[in-house]
């Protein structure tokens, strides 16, 4: 089933992106009078096509859901043949320079557009994120700087800081950028009441751009987590039948403290069928009572489950924002996940961060697969990432790219001249060795990833 869900998943984002991305092309052609043959979503054989329109577009689906093409009437194309003089106006390279840049940065612009509708539509819906309150690891960094488990990050460098999430971008740019940082943080005494500090640290030679270092971890902070609270018990299972009850904050189990949530879970899905006991509070009073995990096959393993809710209230908050808000919101995470891309990619070229960071259609697939799990908002934010990534990496200047094409009319553009044809041949086979180069390293990092 997950099998199955996963590749559904990875359908339907390769084959949004890729229509939208040759749709943009597309509507630019025809605005711009060239005629369209073919538009075509995947690679490879047609498995399925019918035409339309007063050109007679072919519109296809094809076998290899990778990728997908818009032909146009070219008079370079080796089944071009004689062009009909009445279509001579209409064909590719007879039009300016500028319109044909329009055309092929027309692509990579209707990803852009697709992720800042993404985002500002999830923005303006509100999104559920963690709070930005923090659990520090003992003799960390952070711990070194001042930074105690509990404490609230109000801001990063005077940058407002309201959800993990926003924690942990501000610090990976920080990261990236080799930054000093100011952390504000708020913390809470005994009596409720709020005190207010700052924290200092250094990223200067802390994080080396490996993509297995996670920055949080590096630093040493981690969510905060609530205590193992119950919430909603699901009628006839292990929990109702155990006498739990919604309100009843777990203490221990089998005489193993209970910190948060969280070790509760793993606690129950770790221990199918075996009978616990355990000590909690309710409207407190300490009681014990003894609950039996059920066996429930999660994939190739077996876990326990209790059908209880934990109550995650205080851990997290919905975030939502106006129209304008939202989409100014959504263009610059946009922009900063595009600066972010192409200066990771600059650090891969100069050795500064390991290859291991590009990957392939199998991790996307995988990544599909658990955010479409985890539900729709997830799964919105990962097909907004993906299709900024897109974008990037269709601009970077490799011929057979959309980047390549455009370095190629730049150069016409100050030289007065269309770019040789041999020059341009010998180009194309050198970006198609790159291109080859790039998913063969993308291929085995996926597997590396999945097998290891």
């Amino acid at each position: 089933m997950e099998l199955l869900q996963t590749l559904l998943a990875f359908v339907v984002v390769i084959g949004v992106l890729v229509t939208i991305h040759e749709f943009g092309h597309y509507l630019v052609a025809r605005w711009c009078g060239v005629k369209v043959l073919k538009f075509s979503v995947g690679l490879g054989k047609v498995i399925w096509s019918r035409r339309s329109g007063p050109d007679q577009t072919e519109w296809a689906i094809s076998a290899v859901p990778l990728g997908g093409y818009v032909k146009m009437l070219d008079a370079r194309a080796d089944d071009a043949g004689e062009i009909p003089e009445s279509d001579l106006a209409r064909e590719f390279t007879r039009q300016s320079v500028w319109k044909r840049i329009a055309i092929v940065a027309a692509g990579p612009l209707a990803n852009f557009l697709l992720a800042i509708a993404l985002f500002a539509g999830l923005y303006l819906h509100g999104v559920p994120e963690a709070i930005s309150t923090v659990n520090v690891a003992p003799d960390s960094v952070a711990e070194r700087a001042g930074v105690r488990s509990g404490d609230t990050v109000t801001a990063i460098n005077g940058v407002t800081v309201q959800t993990w999430s926003d924690l942990r971008w501000r610090l990976l740019q920080a990261a990236m950028g080799n930054e000093r940082i100011e952390l504000a943080l708020t913390s809470e005494n005994s009596r409720s009441d709020k005190s207010t500090r700052l924290a200092v640290m250094e990223f200067r030679g802390l994080v080396s751009g490996e993509p297995d270092q996670d920055v949080m971890s590096h630093l040493g902070l981690q969510p905060w987590r609530p205590p193992a609270r119950l919430g909603e018990i699901i009628p006839g299972g292990p929990a109702s039948k155990a006498g739990l009850q919604t309100g009843d904050i777990l203490l221990t189990a089998d005489d193993r403290a209970v910190p948060d949530a969280l070790a509760f879970v793993e606690l129950m899905r770790s221990s199918p069928g075996r009978a616990i006991r355990l000590e909690l509070m309710r409207h407190g009073q300490p009681i014990a009572l003894d609950v039996t995990p059920a066996l429930e096959r999660s994939g190739d393993q077996t876990i326990g489950r209790i059908m209880a809710h934990m109550d995650l209230s205080g851990a997290s908050v919905i975030v939502s924002s106006g129209p304008v808000e939202s989409l100014s919101k959504a263009v610059r995470k946009v922009w900063d996940t595009s600066t972010m891309t192409l200066s990771m990619l600059g650090k891969m070229l100069t050795g500064e961060a390991s290859l291991k960071n590009i990957t392939g259609p199998l991790t996307i697939a995988d990544y599909a697969g658990q955010t479409a799990r985890i539900g729709i908002v997830s799964f919105i934010s990962f097909m907004a990432f993906i299709s900024i990534s897109l974008g990037v990496m269709n601009l970077l200047p490799i011929p057979v790219l959309d980047g390549g094409h455009l370095l190629y009319y730049s150069l016409e553009l100050f030289s007065g001249r269309p770019l040789p044809e041999r020059v341009g041949e010998i180009a194309q086979r050198a970006g198609m060795g790159i291109l080859m180069a790039l998913m063969a390293v993308a291929l085995f990092n996926d597997i590396v990833r999945l097998v290891l």
